[in-house]
């Protein structure tokens, strides 16, 4: 892993290993991202407004946290991997399904938002015994985030 020199007072080895978090959440972050507008682009059905739009805020708000994460790899001496290519091939989510209809797409985004929340609240717990209490924060306040999106999707299937 590439690192450059910073006055920043975290060991090399918990700036790596924050590093390597962080990258990690750009690429499920960005691919969520990427989800969300496939969703937002193709969703059909008597919700298609609702949807579109929420949809649209979702990314919105994913490309803030997206922006924070690399910013932070890089003020911690570390390389942001934030091209699509990167992001691909890093990611932990599942691809997209080919769904269009309202409940579906909610369903399946769904199902990534919650797993991208799971992963962020381990990358939490990993900052917080690494000892980067910043980049565990700047994680809670993603994760407050996903599980607020993930209920607003939650509620459209109850």
């Amino acid at each position: 892993m590439t690192t450059f020199s910073t006055r920043n007072s975290l060991s090399l080895k918990t700036r790596k290993s924050s590093i390597e978090l962080l990258n990690q959440a750009l690429a499920d972050l960005s691919d969520l991202r990427s989800q969300t507008k496939q969703a937002h682009w193709n969703v059909k059905g008597m919700s298609f407004i609702a949807l579109h739009k929420l949809f649209d805020e979702f990314s919105a708000t994913l490309d803030e946290h997206i922006d924070s994460i690399a910013e932070r790899a890089t003020a911690l001496g570390g390389i942001a991997n934030g091209t699509v290519r990167m992001a691909a091939e890093a990611s932990k989510l599942p691809e997209f399904p080919a769904v269009h209809e309202g409940r579906a797409v909610v369903e399946a985004l769904s199902e990534r938002y919650a797993l991208a929340g799971e992963s962020v609240r381990a990358a939490i717990d990993a900052a917080t015994t690494a000892g980067d209490a910043d980049t565990a924060d700047l994680f809670t306040g993603v994760s407050t985030d996903l599980d607020k999106q993930l209920w607003f999707l939650e509620a459209h299937l109850q």
